[in-house]
């Protein structure tokens, strides 16, 4: 199916990004966004050109990608359609069935009208923070209803396909369910971890390590962006965040007993940690599949101007393939840790390299 003319509407991260991985494939791209800095920032980054719908033909765009808060896809999609904007439409909101059942209600042209999310995005927001790579690799779910024409779902599979995702087809509630489990309830609890560091002690705060910034790195991102999203998914997101927090409550209780001296309390806890231990393990490799095992090795890095550049120059010299890299900082001082995540049997040959061209490693 060929995608000649893509609309995004919203040139957010996700619109913006869709709009970048359509460019670099040839793809002509039209951008329109309610914030006109917005759409200036967009186009100024080479994501497309503005969109004039006074000017457009509907047979000129083959597709409207709306990129939009989930609360406000079934309006857009209706403003869309009234207009003709373009043959067939998609969006990538981060939940499913409620704006697909407002759709329903508004009396939108459900057969022209392909529901998708692409699972990838980052802790910052806006077009300044979009990247053409942005869903290299990434699963991008794919919700059609039983009245979807098969040329739109072909037409959305093939942005899914330019875009460099993997399509996964799902029910709208299916996903919705999953993106609870994966995502929404997970940046809720990284949340409520964060908030404890609002109050806690300079002393507190100056022993913190890579850990606690693992946990709550998605912290950082827009409220008011998350509270759509959870809004609009909400009974899902608060039956795994009630199953946590029961986890949590066992854990305290089970923690206070211990500290009063009951030592078997200990075995409700090494449950729940053998438990997150099995979880993690689940979760899915950078190739799909069940995630391989590393080994890491680490290297001491200054904190200056091509020190990356010439670590990984090392690595290319010895042909070790880095799978994985993780910098942690030393605080206070002009230096840190660079954790490479190689094959096993590439540790020896990878130190070594490493050494005998100045590098200390640990």
């Amino acid at each position: 199916m060929e995608l000649r003319t893509a609309l995004v509407v919203g040139t957010g991260l996700i619109g913006t990004s869709a709009a970048l991985a359509l460019r670099k494939r040839g793809v002509r791209v039209l951008l329109a966004d309610r914030d006109q800095a917005a759409v200036r920032l967009a186009r100024e980054l080479g994501a497309g050109e503005d969109w004039d719908p006074d000017a457009q033909l509907a047979d000129e765009v083959d597709l409207a990608i709306i990129a939009v808060p989930p609360a406000h896809v079934a309006s857009e999609l209706l403003e869309l359609q009234r207009i003709n904007a373009a043959r067939f439409y998609t969006d990538v909101a981060s939940v499913k069935a409620e704006p697909l059942h407002r759709a329903t209600q508004l009396g939108c042209d459900l057969t022209s009208y392909v529901a998708s999310h692409p699972l990838a995005g980052r802790e910052k927001s806006g077009p300044g923070a979009a990247r053409a790579d942005l869903f290299l690799g990434r699963p991008w779910a794919l919700c059609p209803t039983e009245e979807a024409d098969p040329e739109a779902k072909a037409t959305v599979l093939r942005l899914i396909e330019l875009c460099g995702a993997n399509a996964v087809e799902v029910s709208a509630s299916e996903h919705d369910r999953a993106v609870a489990v994966v995502s929404h309830a997970p940046h809720v609890a990284a949340s409520a971890v964060a908030a404890r560091l609002a109050d806690a002690t300079d002393v507190a705060l100056g022993l913190a390590g890579q850990g606690v910034r693992d946990v709550t790195r998605i912290a950082g991102s827009d409220p008011s962006l998350w509270l759509g999203i959870l809004s609009g998914n909400a009974s899902p997101v608060a039956e795994v965040l009630e199953a946590v927090a029961a986890d949590l409550a066992d854990a305290a209780s089970a923690l206070r007993a211990l500290a009063e001296g009951d030592g078997t309390a200990t075995n409700d806890i090494t449950q729940l940690l053998k438990r997150g231990v099995v979880g993690h393990d689940r979760i899915p490799g950078k190739h799909g599949g069940p995630a391989p095992s590393y080994a890491v090795v680490q290297v001491v890095i200054g904190d200056r101007p091509g020190q990356l550049a010439r670590l990984f120059q090392v690595c290319d010299e010895v042909g070790v393939n880095v799978e994985d890299v993780r910098l942690e900082h030393a605080p206070g001082l002009p230096l840190g840790i660079a954790e490479l995540s190689v094959q096993p049997d590439a540790v020896s040959m990878l130190a070594e390299g490493l050494r005998e061209r100045g590098w200390e490693v640990p």
